[in-house]
């Protein structure tokens, strides 16, 4: 039986500082988040270096905070997670360097987390079931920086089978919430609004028909938008029944797509969403009804950038020998895409 291990994660990739205690990779002993979304929402979005300075400001009083509510010291620590990207450069170098100072103050292994893979982990802290019934899995992260779907063989394996050739899905909801008018973040006011449209009244583009492009794409579905809100005259439509059937289609293009993708990789046993647009309870309903297997979600409080998931994801790392107690990995700020860039993804 393999000794337990706790784990802390810190997260700072864009305008949440979070800090979370987990153990064994599943077990959430405590967990804080200290959300930016009223100081950026006058702005419409998030402003990069107002973000940095925030994280410096409370990272280190939701760390002292965690430990108290935890009942933790901090040599019960065995190990450090931190996101090292993608992410805001000047956000992610607060929280890798508070990660940095700690591990080597503590002298705790320092683990570094991709932000994208780690939302996969925020949805199994919420599935109690043997990993052996998950694995392999096909898993969704779709937020606001990032669509990408992945083939999973194992919690630490993930192979990029597509992403967005454009905006990301949550990204849209956003700039359609601020073409309707709507308050910032735009897409819950999107989802509540669409929840009171009609079908069928606004028609909207379906985007990437072709099956064997796994790729997703916003761009233009934004674009048909904005040509619907502008159009003047007695066939203007309510912003309720465009919101309906823009979700309609930004949701239905990612259905269509797994659909795709079960064929490529038919030994798949369960579904995996996660980032911030799992939340949406119409994604939720859409992909429960079209999938006969497992489609698993992440409870809503790990939907949005978390500790927790980069405590998760930096256990099973460092279970993998893939960690340490090196400092000299730095932050980046892109996904990588040039692997998927030149695979051959045919049956």
């Amino acid at each position: 039986m393999e000794p337990e291990m706790l784990v802390l994660g810190v997260e700072s990739s864009c305008d949440e500082t979070a800090l979370a205690l987990v153990r064994d990779g599943r077990e959430v002993l405590s967990s804080l988040i200290a959300s930016q979304t009223d100081i950026h929402a006058k702005w419409g979005g998030v402003i990069p270096e107002i973000a940095a300075r925030e994280h410096l400001t409370a990272i280190f009083e939701i760390y002292e905070q965690l430990l108290s509510d935890a009942e933790i010291s901090p040599d019960e620590i065995d190990a450090i997670g931190a996101t090292q990207g993608p992410g805001l450069i000047g956000c992610l170098l607060v929280g890798a360097s508070f990660a940095k100072g700690l591990s080597q103050s503590l002298g705790k292994p320092l683990i570094p987390v991709n932000h994208v893979h780690a939302h996969v982990h925020g949805a199994l802290l919420g599935i109690n079931e043997d990993f052996q019934n998950i694995f392999p899995t096909l898993s969704l992260v779709v937020s606001g920086g990032h669509t990408n779907l992945y083939y999973m063989k194992d919690p630490t394996n993930f192979e990029l089978l597509a992403h967005t050739m454009d905006d990301a899905c949550g990204e849209s909801f956003d700039k359609v919430g601020k073409m309707l008018g709507l308050p910032y973040p735009g897409g819950p006011h999107v989802e509540k609004l669409a929840s009171q449209g009609s079908p069928g009244v606004v028609p909207m583009p379906r985007m990437v028909e072709r099956k064997s492009n796994l790729s997703f794409s916003y761009s233009g579905l934004k674009t048909a938008v904005s040509h619907v809100i502008n159009r003047s005259g007695p066939e203007q439509k309510s912003h309720a029944d465009i919101a309906h059937a823009f979700q309609e289609e930004a949701l239905g293009q990612i259905v269509r797509k797994l659909t795709s993708a079960m064929s490529i990789r038919p030994s798949v046993k369960s579904i995996i969403v996660a980032g911030g647009v799992a939340a949406n309870s119409r994604f939720r309903e859409l992909m429960a009804s079209s999938f006969k297997l497992p489609v698993w979600f992440p409870p809503l409080k790990y939907c949005s950038d978390n500790g927790a998931m980069i405590a998760a994801m930096a256990y099973y790392e460092q279970r993998e020998g893939k960690g340490g107690r090196a400092v000299e990995w730095d932050v980046f700020s892109r996904y990588p895409f040039e692997e998927y860039l030149a695979k051959d993804l045919s049956p």
